[in-house]
């Protein structure tokens, strides 16, 4: 089988439940799929062109804006292997729970043009863990 050409890729990225969310180095969003919109609630007219601001939470921003500035000058993240769980904003306002790895973009030269992140909600699995914390401290409170 020959690889996949870009129209293959690009239908691949949009027909996937997990979000899809490309970002240029200075963090604006200019990839959005069904997933994310599904995700998040924006639609990829609304996200397009717009900071990732728009799903991080406003406590948590420091900390991403650290971390992504960072990871486009090193070219180099951990979260490539390693899962992340974080909160992050839903367009009613609310909060969720996402997991995600990403991937850099780079240049022929190597030189890192973006990120790319899969991400899919943890809500519900971060809720039932926390309620179970909650019961162990009950059952055993000197623990």
């Amino acid at each position: 089988m020959n690889r996949p050409d870009d129209a293959t890729l690009v239908a691949l990225l949009d027909s996937l439940a997990d979000a899809v969310v490309i970002a240029d180095t200075g963090g604006t969003i200019v990839y959005w799929n069904a997933g994310a919109t599904h995700l998040f609630g924006w639609n990829a007219d609304e996200a397009l062109g717009r900071s990732l601001d728009l799903i991080i939470p406003e406590k948590q921003r420091p900390a991403h804006w650290r971390g992504y500035e960072q990871v486009m000058k090193s070219g180099v993240t951990r979260y490539g292997t390693e899962l992340l769980r974080v909160p992050s904003l839903h367009a009613d306002g609310q909060r969720r729970s996402i997991a995600f790895t990403v991937s850099l973009l780079k240049d022929a030269a190597g030189t890192v043009t973006g990120i790319a992140a899969v991400m899919r909600d943890e809500t519900q699995r971060w809720a039932e863990e926390q309620e179970l914390r909650r019961r162990v401290r009950e059952l055993e409170p000197n623990v």
